[in-house]
């Protein structure tokens, strides 16, 4: 799944993501960045990341509009 950062607080690990496709607000999981390049997360970042069982968004990575495409918009070509 892809979506942008709403908010995250780097002393609790405490965010909230916003879910492209239906706009949903994610909380995250705890140790969502664990194993990830990110150290912490600014709002307005794009990131492509799973739910876990509970709904939550973890296993965070980069992401951005061009190699993920954008909703509505065709995928980019190679």
């Amino acid at each position: 799944m892809q979506g942008v950062v709403k908010s995250y607080d780097p002393g609790t690990g405490a965010g909230v993501i916003v879910r492209d496709t239906d706009r949903q607000e994610l909380d995250m999981a705890g140790g969502a960045l664990a194993g990830s390049v990110f150290r912490m997360l600014r709002q307005g970042q794009r990131v492509v990341f799973d739910l876990d069982g509970a709904g939550r968004a973890t296993a965070l990575r980069l992401g951005s509009e061009i190699d993920m495409g954008s909703p509505g918009e065709p995928p980019a070509s190679p």
